[in-house]
């Protein structure tokens, strides 16, 4: 889920930086892009509203403050980071031993102990803590330490997925458990065992990374990184092409701008990331089944990947992509408006003079559509989408907005969103569809309820039988092209430029969030500095 592709966990959005802000220089001086190789300066979309994991941050893995219990490694296998191993697992899948890292240090100086881990757990699913990625822990009973060195969770029932969600960075007791974790300072003043330090934070502009030298893994080579924060894509790929920035995140069609580019690199990312359209249950019109199963016909996927995405991408038939291992055979469909348009004369949607526009007792099927200033591809993925709706006789009224603008409205009208996790179906599904997180934040955002989906994502997270949890995903995928809560559209591939003064860099299988922790960057703490 997203909003201005934030890094916190429910609400993921950062808060949107104003244009003037974006225009200084991101290292000032001597950080600026194209010079030493040991620095960095990154163009991303989007800041973070917090850099405390107890309110999400890093939550996925990859933070540069801090680590988790366990690591992803570019196949998103898992290693070991804070562990010295992976866990021991009970033969019932209900209990989970981690034997912690010797001489491991946060930043500050104070050693790591079990009992930091079990505190960032502990407050994380405490319900007074601002986190509304809980219910991805919900599987945990208890998490206890044994001694300095070794920590034991109890889970409540067999979670497949659980070993994946110990990626969750681990914060110091000694700091944050003597603040208030919602209002804390620790929110801007981190301290971790990561790889890098926080050294400034202007809001709006840029953050700041130094290298930590007392790192368990070693000091890192690349000793600052600057991630500037650059909303509009343009100017992002402007300041880039002027050597202010080392590298950006772009949409395919600015990147592939510098193709060719001498000192350029281009890196494209597979991943989880969909772009759709919310279909709130309680609007008029978009909470008419009826209608959402005509616009989930009426859409020309291919057309959009096509000329949108410039082939980076992959239609989206749902939430997981096509090829994923868990993806139902056979949902797969193509742009069908005469079908479209029967399912709507079979409800009453009758078309009219006025444009062609249906009604149905006085209600035109008409709905508003916002997507987010400044974010090309949501733009021409909502103009490609109100076109192929007027198709089928469905006025769809775009219009663009900063976030402060559409939360609000989230209840009430569709919005051009983004979702998708990495690894488990459970991660991503059951924050996008079960009923009790409707409207949780930025989980669930069409406020989409469905008994069968809910039992069937329930079975999925609780069950430990492969059969049972590819029946449940199944169902799940398959009641969506039914009774369709949102609109899916594509799945996006993330396309980043940098500079070409590091070599063998590789990119991982993305979620949906991306930017600080994700793209050639993901382990940058890795890069070694070219030979003379």
């Amino acid at each position: 889920m997203s909003k201005r592709r934030r890094i916190r966990t429910a609400a993921f959005a950062g808060a949107i930086l104003t244009g003037v802000g974006a225009c200084s220089a991101p290292g000032g001086g001597s950080e600026g892009g194209g010079g030493d190789a040991d620095s960095v300066v990154v163009g991303v979309a989007s800041e973070p509203d917090t850099l405390s994991p107890l309110l999400g941050y890093g939550k996925d893995g990859n933070s540069k403050i801090f680590d988790g219990l366990l690591a992803r490694e570019a196949d998103l296998s898992l290693r070991p980071a804070l562990a010295k191993q992976l866990p021991e697992v009970s033969g019932d899948g209900l209990t989970y031993t981690y034997a912690l890292r010797e001489g491991v240090q946060f930043s500050d100086g104070e050693p790591l102990t079990a009992a930091d881990v079990v505190f960032t757990y502990e407050t994380v699913l405490d319900e007074e803590t601002n986190n509304t990625a809980r219910s991805e822990l919900d599987a945990i009973e208890t998490v206890r330490a044994e001694g300095d060195g070794e920590v034991v969770f109890t889970l409540k029932y067999p979670y497949s997925g659980f070993a994946a969600r110990t990626v969750l960075p681990i914060v110091p007791e000694h700091i944050a458990g003597g603040q208030d974790p919602n209002t804390g300072e620790f929110n801007t003043e981190p301290v971790g065992t990561g790889p890098y330090t926080l050294s400034s934070w202007s809001k709006g502009e840029k953050l700041t990374f130094k290298a930590n030298p007392n790192y368990w893994n070693g000091e890192p080579e690349v000793k600052t990184v600057t991630m500037a924060i650059i909303e509009d894509d343009d100017v992002r790929a402007t300041r880039l092409r002027s050597g202010d920035l080392d590298g950006a995140v772009l949409p395919p069609n600015l990147a592939a701008t510098f193709e060719g580019e001498n000192g350029k690199k281009t890196y494209e990312a597979k991943t989880y990331d969909f772009r759709a359209v919310t279909l709130p249950q309680s609007g008029a019109v978009t909470g008419d089944t009826a209608v959402r199963r005509a616009l989930d016909l009426a859409v020309d996927r291919q057309a959009m990947v096509d000329s949108i995405l410039d082939g980076a991408g992959t239609p989206a038939y749902g939430p997981l992509p096509v090829g994923d291992t868990w993806f139902a055979d056979g949902i797969e469909r193509e742009q069908d408006l005469a079908e479209a348009g029967r399912i709507l004369d079979a409800a009453g949607w009758r078309s009219g003079a006025d444009g062609g526009v249906r009604a149905k007792g006085g209600q035109r099927a008409s709905f508003t559509l916002l997507y987010p200033s400044g974010d090309k591809v949501r733009q021409d993925h909502a103009l490609a989408y109100a076109s192929d709706a007027k198709k089928a006789g469905i006025e769809v009224k775009v219009e663009s907005a900063t976030w402060e603008v559409i939360e609000p409205r989230m209840k009430d009208d569709a919005v051009l969103a983004g979702f998708g996790s990495v690894g488990d179906p459970d991660f991503g599904l059951y924050t996008l569809l079960h009923s009790t997180l409707a409207g949780d934040g930025f989980n669930n955002m069409a406020r989409y309820e469905n008994p069968a989906v809910d039992a069937a994502l329930d079975d999925g997270r609780r069950s430990a039988e492969q059969g049972i949890r590819e029946g449940a995903y199944d169902t799940v995928q398959r009641e969506l092209v039914e009774n369709p809560g949102y609109t899916f559209l594509t799945h996006v591939n993330h396309v980043y430029v940098l500079a070409d003064r590091w070599g063998a860099l590789s990119t991982q299988i993305e979620p949906h969030e991306h930017g600080f922790a994700s793209g050639p960057w993901w382990n940058l703490e890795s890069w070694k500095q070219p030979a003379a």
